[in-house]
């Protein structure tokens, strides 16, 4: 159950999606199409394309993929441009796209709602939604878990760790970045040296969790732990003391676009009261700050690093594939 919460008076309303308010760009009637690229979960992507196209008539098409993939066909497609809208799984990336020029500056409705921080000051990039990564582990290997990262290197752990691949995954990507910059490289470095396996992108990842081939990954993107728990999968996720990156995910207009005012539209239905309860659905953290759920931990119950985007965006794919090269030296 999702649950919008009003400030004032105290109290709390949830809105069914078809008691939605009418709201602006995303209410009118258009016509014609918007073409969005967009990461997992895929369920969530076709229900936001579904809902958008029952309010407005306005045809989506879609490229869903992973972070590295979407930015791959972007760069493929740059002599003739395709998409209007890309959301991303890595606010890093998001901020590479801006300071390359690629995004329009606009200012969607309920842009007063949106989470603190996930709007940036040129209304170029809209964080709709968020993850956080965490410590995803097997709990028939580990019945409990609460290590902090500092500790994944002990003995215990010793060839049970994995880690998607952050070169694949966004948000990965994003705390490893994050996490270096505060923190050096000593506990990657041990996480390595106790055997860590990189066995692919978030799905493979988690994959090797949940059929026992390790009994934790290290840096698992939340909302896919909670989804698998949900399914009755023996996993349970936690957040380690030492604080994680909150990854908003962006979503961006192209200066490109073909079809720039059905892009606009489309970033309004995203924070939209249905599509802000469709996020939460998809065990994602909405981009609405008077939006919370009760299926997974909110953003205040999540201990936090504080990032420094600037910082991260200029080093991030350098500390991944340094990663990868220190996990397969100790795994070769």
């Amino acid at each position: 159950m999702l649950l919008l919460l009003l400030k004032a008076p105290q109290q709390s309303l949830r809105l069914p999606l078809e008691a939605a308010p009418a709201e602006s760009a995303a209410e009118t009637t258009g016509s014609g199409k918007v073409t969005v690229y967009m990461p997992s979960p895929a369920g969530l992507a076709d229900k936001l394309a579904e809902g958008f196209t029952a309010k407005t008539g306005i045809e989506v098409e879609q490229f869903q993929g992973t972070t590295g993939e979407i930015l791959a066909r972007l760069e493929a497609e740059q002599a003739n441009p395709v998409a209007d809208v890309v959301i991303l799984a890595s606010w890093s990336d998001g901020l590479s796209m801006k300071a390359d020029g690629q995004l329009e500056s606009y200012t969607p409705t309920n842009a007063d709602k949106i989470v603190d921080g996930w709007i940036d000051a040129d209304n170029e990039l809209f964080g709709y939604s968020a993850s956080a990564v965490g410590v995803i582990y097997n709990t028939t290997v580990f019945p409990t878990m609460d290590a902090d990262w500092s500790e994944l290197g002990n003995a215990e752990y010793k060839d049970q760790l994995a880690i998607p691949d952050p070169e694949k995954s966004g948000a990965c990507k994003d705390f490893v970045a994050g996490y270096v910059t505060n923190n050096g490289w000593t506990d990657f470095e041990a996480m390595a040296a106790n055997g860590m396996k990189v066995p692919g992108a978030n799905k493979a990842a988690l994959e090797a969790v949940t059929t026992g081939e390790v009994g934790a990954l290290v840096a698992g993107v939340d909302y896919n732990a909670y989804s698998s728990k949900a399914k009755g999968e023996p996993i349970d996720i936690y957040y380690p003391a030492g604080g994680t990156v909150v990854n908003p995910r962006p979503a961006m207009i192209l200066k490109t676009a073909p079809n720039m005012d059905n892009a606009k539209a489309f970033v309004d239905y995203l924070f939209s009261d249905e599509a802000q309860e469709l996020v939460a659905k998809a065990y994602l953290l909405p981009g609405r700050s008077d939006v919370k759920c009760d299926s997974r931990s909110n953003l205040e119950d999540i201990p936090q690093i504080k990032p420094d985007w600037e910082k991260m965006m200029a080093e991030a794919s350098e500390d991944s594939a340094k990663v990868n090269e220190l996990c397969s030296a100790n795994n070769g």
